[in-house]
C-alpha cells in the first residue's frame, strides 16, 4: 500500500472548507433568487446543527 494516499487523522478533522463555506465573498456573477438563498440558509443551518450535536456527543461522553 503506498504511504501517499493514506488518511491521517489529522485529514478527517480539517475544517477550513465548512468554515469558507459560511465565510465566502459574495460572487457577482453568480445568480441569486430565493430558492438558492434558501438553500444555502437550510445548508447552513444543518452543518451547525450537526457540529453542536457532535460537540454535545463528544462533552456527554467526557463529562
Amino acid at each position: 500500500m503506498d504511504n501517499k494516499n493514506r488518511n491521517t487523522l489529522a485529514d478527517y478533522f480539517k475544517l477550513g472548507e465548512v468554515f469558507g463555506y459560511f465565510f465566502r465573498k459574495k460572487d457577482p456573477n453568480r445568480p441569486t433568487n430565493f430558492s438558492l438563498k434558501a438553500m444555502h440558509g437550510i445548508n447552513k443551518l444543518s452543518i451547525l446543527m450537526f457540529l453542536a450535536g457532535v460537540i454535545f456527543m463528544i462533552l456527554k461522553r467526557v463529562i
